[in-house]
């Protein structure tokens, strides 16, 4: 059995009449009360299709679900399970459906990471006049209690991802020597950034062979629903099953580990998953539990003399620290971070997001690898699309539901403090300062600059690079809020010169200029 390893894990059985309820992104059968099931038990999913409607979801998102979904079930029968499938249009009405039939019977789930997503379900259970028990979710590091119990050991209220990332090494040994990390040092970040030169080649992609369950299923989702993006599944590199999320683990560990550290911040055009894990699907919908991707990533660091330190540390942080941090500050500061806008920033999502009909070529070749496959690694994500979004002034709840209905690893639990919080710094929950850059620093991580309409260097004219003039005003037009930051005092020495040279004129006509673009579709 997969269980959290920081924390008290979870201890209960089954009794006679409870049913294993398995969500759709808890297909597994190593945690929760289907781990706890005899072989033979009566196990009951659903796949409802209503939350598919709400968004234009990309096709591969609805095709990785409901196909992982799909093979689960057909797999438990193989095996000898009872498995009541149920396809409605909301969980209400399965549930109606399910009591009817079995109404002596109680559900047993995981709690989802969603806000409110639990006490939702138990309310719709009990209106079609059946029991659901909640317990608690196995599928990560960390346990709700022994976060809280962290957190309230501080003598500061904030939240800070270094000090949690040092907290989970401590309680779980990962990349420690006695109290101290390996090598000496808690991260590599600083060796982390690098671009590689041109004879550099990436690891090759995974490859899987989906068979004809996923196919009908990528047909079905297409016809269904109102999807966006690619609905082309010949190259669809997202596992459905645990055997194909096994098998990527592996080779990541194998063939792209290795290569992983110095690079993992570069951005090329022509290479989409460059280094990356490529595990972020799996690991959200149960198909790896985040503790076997890290014990294999520090075994392999170990064993591998080709697995540089910066390397492993580097994936590992983002496993064991950043998606455990994610989790804990969405639990702690829902529902307000939802709707969080601490900069007041009112202006709509650009149409380009959708599109990628822009000739900015950094916005449009990463809109172009979303649209293609449901993904863009967390630079791009950070500071191509969520950068671009905060100087924009985009409302940050717009940018947010733009990335759950695009990424296939997108959850709410997920992209509501990444986004909301790290890319557009809504709240203030745990983020210093605005991750906000102007074409320097895309020119320094990326060769999209090079093939570019627009001048790089470039803040007003014609065919001035709109990140510039739009960073400067950004910073203009936040200075109330943002000027008494320690760390953007260097930033608004900058905004002095313009404003007392007269630049800044220029600039805020640029930005006008710039947003009647974007208006008429000629950005």
């Amino acid at each position: 059995m997969r269980q959290p390893t920081v924390g008290t894990p979870p201890e209960y059985d089954l009794a006679e009449n409870d049913i294993p309820w398995v969500l759709g992104t808890q297909l597994t059968r190593r945690s929760g009360p289907l781990a706890r099931a005899s072989e033979g038990s009566r196990v009951l999913m659903i796949e409802a299709h209503g939350f598919a409607r709400r968004k234009p979801y990309h096709h591969h998102k609805l095709t990785l679900l409901f196909a992982g979904m799909r093979h689960l079930r057909d797999r438990l029968r193989e095996a000898g399970y009872e498995v009541i499938y149920l396809k409605s249009e909301t969980f209400g009405e399965a549930f109606e459906q399910f009591f009817s039939e079995y109404p002596d019977s109680r559900l047993v789930a995981m709690r989802s990471p969603s806000y409110g997503s639990g006490e939702r379900f138990a309310e719709l259970v009990e209106e079609a006049g059946g029991e659901l028990r909640l317990v608690d979710n196995e599928l990560f590091v960390s346990t709700r209690q022994a976060f809280d119990e962290w957190a309230n050991a501080k003598e500061s209220n904030s939240f800070r991802h270094e000090s949690f990332y040092r907290w989970m090494r401590r309680e779980t040994g990962v990349l420690m020597d006695g109290d101290q990390p390996v090598g000496g040092e808690w991260n590599y970040d600083d060796q982390n950034q690098e671009f590689p030169p041109p004879e550099w080649e990436s690891p090759p992609l995974p490859e899987h062979d989906h068979g004809e369950l996923t196919a009908d299923t990528a047909e079905w989702v297409e016809r269904e629903f109102d999807v966006w993006g690619d609905t082309d599944i010949a190259e669809f590199p997202w596992p459905v099953t645990r055997r194909q999320a096994v098998r990527q683990l592996r080779q990541f560990i194998d063939e792209r580990l290795p290569e992983f550290g110095p690079y993992q911040d570069a951005m090329r055009s022509d290479d989409w998953a460059m280094s990356h894990a490529l595990l972020g699907s799996s690991i959200n919908i149960g198909l790896l539990h985040p503790t076997e991707v890290i014990q294999a990533m520090e075994e392999a660091n170990e064993t591998n003399e080709s697995i540089a330190l910066n390397s492993a540390e580097g994936a590992i942080r983002q496993v064991l620290g950043w998606r455990e941090f994610m989790r804990h500050v969405y639990r702690h500061s829902m529902p307000e971070l939802g709707s969080a806008n601490q900069l007041g920033a009112e202006h709509d999502l650009p149409e380009q997001y959708w599109t990628g009909e822009t000739d900015m070529n950094c916005l449009s070749e990463t809109v172009g690898d979303v649209h293609e496959r449901g993904y863009s690694h967390h630079i791009q994500r950070l500071m191509i699309l969520a950068n671009f979004a905060t100087l924009w002034g985009v409302e940050p709840e717009q940018l947010n539901d733009w990335f759950h209905a695009t990424y296939v690893d997108a959850y709410h639990w997920v992209t509501t403090p990444n986004v909301i919080e790290m890319g557009q710094y809504g709240h203030g929950v745990f983020a210093t300062k605005p991750y906000v850059s102007s074409a320097n620093y895309v020119d320094k991580m990326s060769d999209y600059c090079g093939d570019c309409k627009y001048y790089k260097t470039k803040d007003t004219g014609t065919r001035a690079c709109p990140f510039n003039a739009l960073y400067w005003d950004f910073l203009d037009r936040n200075e109330e809020t943002l000027r008494s930051n320690h760390r953007m005092g260097l930033m608004y020495s900058h905004v002095d010169n313009k404003q007392e040279s007269g630049d800044m004129v220029e600039i805020r006509e640029r930005v006008d200029e710039l947003r009647e673009m974007a208006e008429n579709g000629t950005l």
